[in-house]
């Protein structure tokens, strides 16, 4: 009989999890999108990158990774349908899960960074916005662990 609760009481907790969760993970999905369709494509690397942090971050964890996958994919494909309307959706996603975690917010920009340079390099129109998601969420790239150099978008070490 113990076994049975504790069984009953995990599951609770990982479905409490996932619903706790399912707002970041819906932001970080819009704001990959938003990044990674900047430049008109989205390449296969950078959805597997996205697989990989939905293993690898804690707040993640909780969902299939397909889940995170096919959210991404979504938000891509609003943004290449609709640029400007595809836009204002994925960005209101983020600026809601962020006004009320704002502690999430550097996380969620450095998830973007690394799904970015996922290819080796950032491009252009990728840290175009990333910095424009900065200045929309009033995150100093630096907080981020991003400057810039030479008008780069770098990593700092």
């Amino acid at each position: 009989m113990t076994g049975l609760i504790e069984d009953f009481v995990s599951y609770l907790s990982k479905r409490l999890e996932r619903h706790r969760n399912y707002p970041f993970l819906r932001a970080t999905m819009a704001a990959c999108a938003l990044v990674d369709a900047a430049d008109g494509e989205v390449t296969y690397l950078e959805r597997v990158m996205v697989d990989q942090l939905m293993e690898t971050l804690e707040e993640l964890k909780v969902f299939d990774p397909h889940e995170g996958v096919e959210l991404f994919n979504d938000f891509v494909e609003e943004i290449k349908d609709n640029p400007q309307q595809g836009r204002d959706s994925a960005l209101e996603v983020v600026m809601d899960e962020t006004d009320k975690h704002p502690e999430k917010t550097e996380l969620l920009i450095r998830v973007c960074v690394a799904v970015s340079e996922v290819n080796g390099e950032i491009p252009m129109p990728d840290q175009i916005e990333i910095v424009r998601l900065c200045s929309e969420l009033g995150v100093e790239l630096e907080d981020c662990g991003l400057y810039t150099d030479s008008g780069t978008l770098l990593m700092k070490a």
